[in-house]
């Protein structure tokens, strides 16, 4: 604990002597999560590449688009309901094969909660959190190895897993208490480095209600938020505990990128602050206020707003499609990260895209994809790409 106080005096240090809102000479960004900016409007297409792949539909390959992995030459999806399907497609958007390896076997999983790809040594990692474990498969849905999520501290499983290198995954433990970034062996699942994140509490962006009578615990969240985000060869980790986003770097060095004031820990009701996409000019943030109505069940006030690295300023925004010939605003809510290539996928429905079709709404490649698509058809994947 002297240690984390230590780090906290040490940021507090440096904030009193940053400009407002500006980016120090230290090279971290400081944010003040209780202001609000002027709007500005954007063009996702103007500091992104779009990509739309459509996936292919016939009787076996009928899936909702929840895509679990992105690789070089093919795409891993699943189903969002508990059916075990895994869907394998080309890059393309070309139905390969549909695996299932569902059942209570020591080679099965009895839940798909995420799939990570490691294209080139050619396997999947199946996390079931009901088993608590990850189930090693190559692509063709051969068992190859399985090993248990981290016990202790709290822990439950991993609620995120990215691809890390050759030999490791990175993981993200949302209910640890103490040390929630970890690097995991690939092949037996050890814990290779713990990546501390200091924080003096843990804290959760959720509201709870007990119901004594029924015995039941109720909990609203505002949706999913990053806690791994790729970017340029580093990973911006977010711990909502922390006051500070950090970069994990190349070199496996830590370093602190963004540093938000006040402190989480000092305000009642908490605002949070997360991270949604990341661009060589802007980085994209919202703050979350963690307060719930429990009888209009509404709540969890957002503010968005951007990072402009060009012109060391911030500033709220509203964000666009340029894909649509209306003003199609984009929900970054809605799109998951990838990874160093590929820095987000959204899908959306095929029935939403023939109706905005018929309306003249599209332009472009998205445009000629709707033309041909039947709405019952599988979704179109959208693919956000850092511009080359």
């Amino acid at each position: 604990m002297k240690r984390v106080n230590t780090l906290m005096i040490f940021f507090l240090f440096i904030l009193a002597g940053c400009g407002e809102n500006q980016q120090s000479t230290d090279d971290f960004i400081t944010v003040d999560v209780t202001k609000s900016y002027p709007k500005k409007e954007l063009i996702l297409q103007d500091f992104m590449d779009v990509e739309y792949i459509p996936l292919e539909t016939n009787d076996e390959f009928i899936n909702r688009g929840f895509v679990q992995a992105i690789g070089k030459e093919i795409i891993l999806v699943r189903n969002r309901n508990d059916d075990g399907d895994i869907f394998v497609y080309d890059r393309t958007g070309k139905a390969l094969r549909k695996i299932n390896r569902k059942g209570q076997g020591g080679e099965e999983y009895a839940s798909i909660y995420n799939i990570t790809l490691d294209e080139d040594k050619g396997e999947m990692f199946v996390s079931d959190i009901y088993s608590k474990k990850i189930i090693v498969y190559d692509l063709y849905g051969n068992f190859k190895r399985s090993f248990k999520h981290k016990e202790g501290s709290g822990s439950q499983f991993y609620t995120d897993i990215f691809n890390y290198d050759q030999d490791n995954l990175i993981c993200y433990d949302s209910y640890n208490k103490e040390i929630a970034f970890i690097l995991i062996s690939k092949q037996d699942g050890s814990i290779t480095r713990e990546i501390e994140t200091p924080f003096n509490e843990k804290l959760f962006l959720r509201q709870q209600l007990t119901d004594e009578a029924a015995g039941m615990v109720y909990t609203y969240t505002p949706g999913p938020y990053r806690t791994i985000s790729p970017y340029d060869g580093s990973w911006f980790l977010t711990e909502l505990s922390s006051d500070t986003v950090y970069t994990l770097s190349p070199d496996n060095s830590l370093q602190p990128f963004l540093v938000r004031t006040p402190s989480i820990h000092s305000m009642d009701p908490g605002v949070f602050l997360v991270v949604r996409l990341f661009s060589d000019r802007y980085y994209f943030m919202e703050t979350i206020k963690n307060a719930f109505d429990w009888e209009t069940r509404t709540g969890f006030a957002k503010d968005f707003f951007i990072y402009d690295k060009q012109e060391n300023s911030f500033s709220g925004y509203i964000l666009y499609n340029g894909d649509y010939s209306t003003k199609k605003e984009l929900d970054l809510s809605l799109l998951k990260p990838v990874n160093h290539e590929i820095e987000s996928w959204q899908f959306i429905d095929a029935y939403q895209l023939v109706e905005d079709y018929e309306n003249g709404y599209l332009k472009g490649e998205l445009k000629e994809i709707a033309s041909t698509l039947d709405e019952e058809d599988n979704p179109v994947i959208m693919l956000v790409k850092h511009k080359k």
